[in-house]
């Protein structure tokens, strides 16, 4: 499942092409995403200007000049491209080059002005595209119990350490709960946990000081970084530039199992294990 630097990837170059574009058509091939779509929704966005493109968390936010927002989330094989006038899906900043034969995927054909299309293909269809009216979009129920965003000034030592007082749980499972910071996912955690030297068992309450300060840092570079590199690419995830991203060059751990700790000095290996059903990777050695 991407998470958010795949996201952010995708939102920025959504951003190049589709603002101040006008929905003049919206076609469903298949409402049976995740959520089902009512069709007399999408109706209500032709003509909109699409007037900014953001994220929150791992969800992609078209946002509309009439007061309505398009939410999108990937799920696990999610993909968004354009598709130009001459019926091309590459070379420009927001293709994703697929077969011909992946044309059945495409669920959801957003027909824009300049001879334009966005299209949301899905093969697995566990990702969705629902329609919010703007005003109440934080009320929303997919976005109102979201945490801060781990690149934003709301993710701090303050918070950090208020947040986990009173909270019984392991790190892995801390850092993957979406309510405290917003985002994280599997890949991620395991990377941030191996740059912090913290081992992801460790009980997220006896965290001192200094370790809650270098887990803070090592979220904001890790992503960071990633974002950089283009989001790294496990099996489906592409940007919306149709590249895969290469920053699981840059892994430590995460699906190295049994391979050398890249450590300088240590010469221990790579375990996994399951934290709450996830593959989790760590060094013993490094992480304490």
């Amino acid at each position: 499942m991407p998470e958010l630097p795949e996201v952010e990837v995708v939102k920025r170059s959504l951003e190049k092409v589709l603002k101040n574009l006008v929905i003049k058509k919206v076609k469903i091939n298949n409402n049976r995403l995740r959520y089902l779509i009512n069709k007399k929704e999408f109706n209500k966005i032709v003509n909109c200007k699409i007037i900014s493109v953001e994220r929150r968390s791992k969800y992609i936010l078209l946002n509309l000049k009439q007061h309505f927002t398009i939410l999108i989330h990937l799920g696990m094989t999610g993909k968004l491209f354009i598709v130009n006038k001459n019926k091309k899906r590459q070379k420009t900043s927001f293709y994703y080059n697929i077969s011909a034969n992946d044309n059945k995927h495409d669920h959801v054909i957003i027909h824009l002005n300049k001879q334009l299309k966005l299209i949301y293909n899905d093969v697995r269809k566990f990702g969705f595209i629902k329609i919010i009216n703007s005003s109440f979009l934080m009320e929303n129920n997919h976005l109102k119990h979201l945490g801060p965003e781990p690149l934003s000034v709301k993710f701090n030592f303050k918070f950090f350490k208020h947040y986990i007082i009173n909270k019984n749980k392991n790190l892995k499972n801390i850092l993957m709960d979406q309510k405290f910071i917003s985002g994280l996912g599997n890949i991620y955690v395991n990377e941030i946990l191996f740059l912090s030297r913290l081992n992801p068992k460790k009980s997220a309450r006896s965290l001192k000081d200094h370790e809650i300060i270098k887990i803070i840092k090592n979220t904001k570079k890790i992503l960071k970084k990633s974002i950089i590199f283009g989001g790294s690419s496990i099996n489906d995830f592409k940007n919306a530039d149709g590249k895969k991203g290469n920053f699981q060059q840059q892994f430590n751990v995460y699906s190295r199992e049994k391979l050398k700790c890249l450590k300088h000095g240590c010469h221990d290996f790579i375990k996994k294990t399951y934290i709450s059903n996830r593959a989790t990777f760590f060094c013993s050695s490094c992480q304490k």
